[in-house]
């Protein structure tokens, strides 16, 4: 799938949501981050924008980047509504093509699962090397598919949390694995429905 085609996916799919006027942030940010001094985070893949919008509220200045320009328009436009829009820079970025620019104290990438063209291991090392020292790197990927989600393949394998953390393939002198499991938790999906899901959370911090 190429970059003109990654594009309209997910301005397809986001599209088609309706706008979540206070969306809420993932559970497992809010678990490793609550107590952390902030700083500069980059969300990865903001969607809806509920973890931007959290981080912000908390007191962090955050990078909001996502392939769709749907996603990273709403996200500005709530931003702004929350009176947040001095904490929160949106940014539409094909993250295929090259890391966003900047330096952070954290940078999440929940679920960034896609079906286009897509070089993860590529991502994360990048955004292991874009923090400070002493910065945190939360990676939370699916373990199981909700009911609800755009991906029902029944052979998709979900990498666990150590398989994805060697396929990034940092030094352990400067990157330290901090988390790596895979906890369950009830999820709601756009309908109000849930479910049981797993998440396979990687927590990477840079030591040096």
């Amino acid at each position: 799938m190429s970059t003109t085609d990654a594009v309209a996916f997910w301005d397809g799919v986001y599209a088609a949501r309706p706008a979540v006027g206070d969306p809420q942030p993932n559970a497992r940010l809010t678990e490793t981050v609550t107590g952390l001094p902030p700083g500069d985070a980059m969300d990865l893949g903001c969607g809806d924008g509920g973890d931007a919008l959290w981080l912000a509220g908390q007191g962090w200045q955050v990078t909001a980047v996502d392939i769709s320009a749907v996603a990273v328009e709403r996200l500005a436009a709530l931003a702004r509504s929350h009176g947040l829009g001095d904490r929160v820079i949106t940014v539409r970025h094909d993250v295929h093509k090259a890391f966003p620019p900047g330096v952070f104290d954290l940078i999440c990438a929940h679920y960034l699962h896609t079906p286009c063209e897509l070089d993860r291991a590529t991502v994360l090392r990048s955004a292991a090397h874009a923090l400070r020292p002493g910065g945190r790197l939360l990676v939370v990927d699916h373990g199981s598919a909700a009911p609800w989600s755009w991906n029902q393949d029944p052979d998709i394998r979900y990498p666990s949390p150590r398989e994805v953390a060697a396929d990034i393939d940092l030094a352990p002198k400067t990157w330290t694995v901090e988390r790596a499991d895979a906890p369950h938790r009830i999820a709601t999906g756009p309908g109000g429905q849930t479910a049981e899901v797993t998440d396979h959370v990687l927590l990477i911090r840079r030591t040096a």
